[in-house]
């Protein structure tokens, strides 16, 4: 959509000083869609689907002690459900306890869903015992392992040289930076 963000062409209506643009259109399984101006291409995005049916995992960015509180780990609900009272163990530690609380924006959630970046009150664990890079998932419901070996599609972002014998790659994998 060719938008004059300076002057507001096409940006809320059609404007009439483009002519030669005669709008979009898309059709999917939902249904069609067409329109002019950038807002109604905004408001045509169907939003993602939010997997709550697959098992809990949830990468954490960080971890956090706060006093009063308790261990509080921080990151986003990639699927499943988390909510007060779930019995979450931590990949590839092994470290197994209950979620007293969980907070998005420094409000109680009664259950966050996928896309929401959650804080999560944890029992009984130190904030040395978790760190970034780590995977919460529900004890009871296909909880997260590590793994031995995985097979990868390797995007190399960065590299001044030749790869060769003895290189060694930082891998990241959601949160997690590690040197290989």
């Amino acid at each position: 959509v060719p938008i004059s963000g300076w002057h507001g062409d096409n940006m809320l209506e059609p404007s009439t000083k483009m002519p030669w643009f005669k709008g979009w259109a898309v059709e999917r399984k939902e249904g069609k869609a067409d329109g002019k101006c950038l807002i109604e291409a905004l408001e045509a995005i169907l939003p993602p689907s939010r997997p709550t049916d697959k098992a809990l995992r949830l990468p954490l960015q960080d971890v956090y002690k706060i006093g009063g509180i308790g261990t509080v780990p921080v990151g986003r609900v990639e699927t499943g459900v988390i909510k007060p009272g779930t019995l979450v163990i931590f990949a590839p530690a092994n470290i197994t306890t209950e979620v007293k609380s969980v907070e998005m924006h420094h409000e109680a959630l009664q259950e966050a869903v996928p896309g929401d970046n959650v804080g999560f009150n944890v029992k009984n664990v130190s904030v040395k015992e978790l760190r970034r890079g780590y995977v919460a998932g529900d004890s009871k419901n296909n909880p997260p392992k590590g793994a031995a070996d995985f097979t990868a599609q390797v995007i190399v972002l960065n590299h001044p040289r030749q790869i060769s014998n003895g290189y060694t790659p930082v891998l990241d994998c959601h949160t997690a930076h590690i040197a290989c």
